[in-house]
């Protein structure tokens, strides 16, 4: 078997002589069969590793493409779900503003409504007194009629017994019978106005029951107002009370402090007050307002809760696309090597990139400080303090105020650094604290 297969081999690459013709005179060369698998196997070899070299090279090439474009993919992402979150929240809020002007309007109504069925009860009183007294008055009459006829009668008789006849004294009798048909006409027009009066009275007693019915419909249109007011505030309040847990910050202080510092009373908003006297001075309850004040309160526990994460630094201050490039804490120093604290966290993106405010806050500091190149600092509330720096350009002066979001300078390469970033700190009365503690508590806000 082997014997064949060496006489297939020799008769496929059988022995090649090379003539090699110089001045000096012709020598050749011998190639074996042995030399020429050894050559082919050598060059298939070769050939193996640059086709294997080739793919190994194509196929990280692949990959870091698509992990390059998958970030690229997943950064874009993130920036719409932020864009459709901070959209969400203004409608949220515009809704909770028209909701609560549609809710003015309706108590205002509810109180008009209370004050005609308040006037509607008393004149249904004073008609009933009315009533009685005539009532009263025709009963009067009527027995004063009923007197008369029996005083008439006496008199008959008593003429009847003394004169024997009915017919003596004709005027005296004719006077008695004029005076019973005034009593039977005054009789009459006491029962018309007996009659008037109470159709008056039955035609406010439908207008009270008109407007109980409208003052139902009313307070059912109400009821469904609160409960949207309700859901409004409640679904704008809970992600920011979650900002303020998740930086792990003391809520309660921050708020009452807010709260103070906006009106020294206890808050923008003041209560509803309506009208709720009955018909005779007493104090009724009045649940629906009540349940009004009660969502006053959240809007203005909402209200303080937004201008205090306004003052806050809870805003990325890099916008626009970037790479995250170190975190704070403990790092080996880009420029020496050796191990040191990095007191903030670093944001890498082209030269001129935007810089915004990441709060509320006045502008202490604005132009160089040594290695940090151009940097600006901003004073927040709450002793809270921002540092941007390495900037390129500065777009604000010190002194000046800036509200979250504004535009604050450019950035750059500045001072002691190794290409164009944004190195970001927060601090606390002067002690660094980590930035990212802010900037994950409010993404899901702003």
């Amino acid at each position: 078997m082997v014997a064949r297969l060496l006489q297939k081999v020799q008769d496929i690459l059988p022995e090649q002589r090379l003539f090699l013709k110089s001045d000096d005179g012709t020598r050749f060369m011998r190639l074996s069969t042995g030399t020429q698998v050894g050559i082919l196997g050598g060059s298939a070899l070769v050939l193996g590793w640059t086709i294997f070299s080739t793919s190994v090279l194509l196929m990280d090439s692949l990959n870091s493409g698509s992990a390059r474009d998958q970030a690229l993919r997943e950064q874009a992402m993130y920036g719409a779900r932020l864009n459709d979150l901070s959209l969400e929240r203004d409608t949220r809020a515009e809704e909770a503003r028209k909701a609560q002007e549609r809710f003015y309007i309706a108590m205002a109504q509810i109180s008009a409504m209370q004050q005609r069925l308040l006037e509607s009860e008393e004149r249904r009183s004073e008609l009933e007194t009315g009533i009685d007294a005539i009532h009263e008055t025709l009963q009067t009459a009527m027995r004063e009629r009923d007197d008369a006829i029996d005083r008439a009668e006496l008199v008959i008789a008593e003429l009847e017994q003394v004169t024997g006849t009915r017919n003596t004294q004709a005027g005296m009798l004719a006077a008695k019978v004029a005076t019973i048909e005034a009593l039977s006409d005054r009789l009459m027009q006491t029962a018309e106005g007996r009659d008037t009066v109470a159709q008056h009275a039955e035609t406010a007693q439908q207008e009270v029951e008109e407007l109980i019915y409208a003052a139902k419909l009313a307070e059912e249109r109400t009821e469904r107002i609160l409960d949207r007011l309700e859901e409004a505030a409640t679904a704008s309040l809970e992600p920011l009370e979650q900002v303020l847990q998740q930086a792990e910050l003391p809520a309660d202080r921050i708020i009452e402090t807010v709260r103070r510092t906006y009106t020294g009373q206890g808050g923008p908003l003041v209560p509803l007050s309506v009208s709720t006297r009955g018909p005779n001075g007493e104090d009724l309850q009045d649940p629906l307002a009540e349940r009004a004040n009660t969502i006053l309160s959240k809007f203005d526990e909402l209200n303080l809760h937004r201008m205090a994460t306004d003052m806050l630094p809870f805003y990325q201050p890099v916008q626009s696309s970037y790479r995250f490039t170190s975190g704070f804490g403990y790092r080996r120093d880009p420029k020496t090597g050796g191990r040191r604290m990095h007191n903030g966290t670093d944001f890498a993106a082209p030269v001129g990139t935007p810089l915004l405010a990441a709060g509320d806050g006045v502008v202490i500091q604005s132009g160089w400080a040594g290695g940090y190149g151009r940097m600006i600092t901003i004073q927040h509330e709450f002793g809270y303090t921002t540092r941007y720096a390495h900037l390129s350009r500065i777009r604000v002066s010190q002194g000046q105020r800036v509200s979250r979001g504004d535009r604050i300078g450019d950035m750059g390469s500045s001072g002691r650094s190794t290409g164009s970033h944004l190195h970001y700190e927060v601090r606390l009365n002067g002690t660094p604290v980590n930035p990212m503690t802010f900037i994950r508590a409010g993404q899901n806000v702003f």
